[in-house]
């Protein structure tokens, strides 16, 4: 019988801290499955409504927390409340060292998350078990990657032709139609074989940042910046022919910060 056979809901209560909407669901249904007894409180998706979370509500038996949240990273959570559950971090991030987190006795998931992993996860979290402390700056460690190459151009197709265009003369990327786009400074427009997402982990965040679903731009195309109607922000990117490109809200932290750098 492993550790987690027969739990009741009074035993394992569990806290859900992801921004994924998928991957939570994927979550939920598959701790359903090994701790059928278990209560999930809830799942969060940003840093803000975690600290209020924290502050509002007794410690739970077990948190899973994504470390890439929407208005942040989650160690932005243990800078602002104390938390003592025991954590299990899910990452996509597979280049992280995160490997060290077995040596220092916390658990990671990478996602999409394997039922059998989360199992073996799950078997070594007990209610009532004393877990070490934490500590922010020695996991930090753990998840800076050894080496982040950015990439300096991108290959893009005219006709039969492939040339490169230089990061440096990228304005920004965008969505239009589900087809992914790359615009220069000089307003060309061409298409590129990756999605958004993808692209965001490729490029710099010094020099690029995550607008919304539909843009990712440059410091160097940001033109100007309103304040739009709730408490929301315009941005005015060059040579764009969109005149509403607006900061998702729960970015706003985040964008603001990048532009002061």
């Amino acid at each position: 019988m492993t550790a987690h056979d027969g739990l009741s809901a009074s035993q394992m209560k569990i806290l859900i801290i992801e921004d994924e909407k998928p991957a939570a669901r994927r979550l939920i249904q598959l701790i359903t499955e090994k701790l059928p007894g278990s209560e999930i409180l809830g799942n969060l998706d940003t840093v803000i409504a975690s600290v209020a979370w924290f502050n509002k509500n007794p410690q739970p038996d077990l948190l899973f927390l994504d470390i890439q949240l929407a208005d942040g990273i989650c160690f932005e959570i243990f800078e602002k409340v104390k938390v003592t559950a025991p954590i299990i971090f899910c990452t996509a991030y597979d280049q992280y060292a995160i490997k060290a987190f077995k040596l220092n006795s916390i658990d990671y998931l990478l996602k999409p998350v394997d039922p059998e992993e989360l199992g073996n996860a799950l078997d070594k979290f007990q209610p009532g078990r004393k877990e070490p402390a934490i500590s922010l700056e020695q996991i930090r460690h753990l998840l800076q990657p050894a080496t982040k190459a950015f990439k300096t151009r991108f290959l893009v197709k005219i006709g039969e032709r492939i040339q490169t265009v230089d990061i440096a003369d990228i304005a920004f990327f965008f969505s239009e139609d589900k087809v992914t786009l790359l615009q220069t400074r000089q307003a060309k427009k061409y298409v590129v074989d990756y999605t958004l997402d993808e692209i965001e982990d490729m490029v710099s965040p010094e020099q690029f940042f995550r607008l919304n679903r539909k843009y990712l731009s440059s410091i160097n195309a940001i033109k100007d910046v309103f304040t739009y109607s709730n408490s929301r922000l315009k941005v005015h990117l060059e040579n764009c022919t969109d005149n509403d490109v607006l900061v998702s809200r729960e970015k706003m932290g985040g964008f603001k910060d990048w532009l002061g750098q």
